[in-house]
């Protein structure tokens, strides 16, 4: 079939990547974020990075990337940060969550024939659920059959607990997501990321400068030796705690400084996962937190996926930004593997 793929809030290309191991045509992915261009365009051949502001583009241009007598499919995952459970106000005064109306408003203008929008399962209670509402009324009122699920990721092979709201809409009739393909043999740590050479701390893999993890104080070095696998600050000595966790309010957060075991899947990776006092981000037995390629691998990257752009100056910060908001690559091929099998039963 002659189908192509427009990819919009696209990152560092995730989901394009999905799309492209799965064989579809991806013309093009668009980010307010520019210096996405790189890692977009240096792993994804075929699609050309736009640097553009979703909320402002024209939706004839947007068209426009669609070659003619093609099938368009439109995907995106708009910033989720207004939405998830880390959104310290209800209602951001930046006016991101606006962003998934712009998307509405381009598939209102151009009527691709399948739609897919990721992001995080807070969306569907956000603002006692008028936003979602708005989004997937919106559709129906342009004839699209929408249909939603709320997955963990960890059960389509990502190695990873990672919850995600996956919408899926079609012009021709009910669409479904594929059913879990590793509900019971999830990508465990080990598999995702034993393979990689040890390092210290701060320490660049000579043959991978990707595989680089922050430098750790001294404090944070006995805090991480003092951790088993799967464990966290609560079996440390008095002396290593942090004055914050020792208040009631700080009780709750058991995970932070916490190790991920070999014989688990990770936590969610994060745009904050190589640090080690944001999560269970500590290596399973190295003394240090994961490294930024180990982060990639369980986003389920590739291995050689490139993400340092060698005109800029080296940034673990940006380049976790990149990783942790990105689709999942392997749940982006599932996405594509269930519009293929769509439009194969209605073509």
């Amino acid at each position: 079939m002659n189908m192509s793929v427009v990819d919009l809030f696209c990152g560092a290309g995730g989901l394009t990547h999905g799309f492209l191991q799965e064989k579809f045509h991806v013309t093009a992915g668009l980010d307010f974020d520019l210096t996405c261009k790189y890692p977009f365009e240096t792993n994804n051949d075929s699609a050309k990075f736009i640097h553009a502001n979703i909320s402002k583009i024209k939706s004839k241009d947007i068209n426009a990337l669609f070659p003619k007598n093609h099938k368009k499919i439109l995907v995106g995952c708009a910033p989720c940060q207004p939405f998830s459970l880390y959104a310290h106000a209800r209602k951001p005064k930046d006016g991101k969550w606006k962003l998934l109306y712009s998307f509405l408003r381009i598939i209102r203008d151009i009527k691709p024939d399948i739609i897919s929008m990721e992001n995080v399962p807070q969306l569907v209670k956000y603002d006692n659920g008028k936003v979602f509402d708005n989004f997937v009324n919106g559709l129906k009122n342009e004839g699209y059959y929408v249909n939603y699920h709320i997955v963990n990721a960890q059960d389509y092979g990502v190695p990873q607990r990672r919850k995600r709201l996956i919408l899926l809409a079609s012009l021709y009739g009910e669409i479904k997501l594929l059913p879990p393909t590793h509900k019971d043999n999830p990508v465990v740590v080990k598999k995702a990321i034993g393979h990689l050479p040890p390092i210290e701390d701060g320490e660049y893999c000579a043959h991978d400068k990707l595989h680089y993890s922050r430098k750790l104080n001294e404090m944070n070095i006995k805090r991480i030796k003092a951790t088993s696998p799967g464990g966290s600050w609560k079996s440390w000595d008095e002396s290593l705690i942090l004055d914050c966790h020792k208040k009631e309010s700080g009780k709750a957060f058991g995970s932070v400084y916490g190790r991920m075991r070999w014989d688990d899947v990770s936590p969610t990776i994060t745009t904050c996962c190589v640090g080690l006092g944001n999560g269970r981000y500590g290596h399973p037995e190295q003394h240090r937190a994961i490294s930024l390629r180990e982060a990639a691998l369980l986003q389920s990257f590739p291995a050689k996926y490139d993400f340092i752009d060698n005109t800029l100056n080296f940034s673990s910060s940006r380049i976790a930004r990149y990783i942790g908001n990105a689709v999942p690559v392997r749940l982006g091929r599932i996405i594509a593997r269930s519009i293929r099998k769509h439009l194969q039963q209605y073509d």
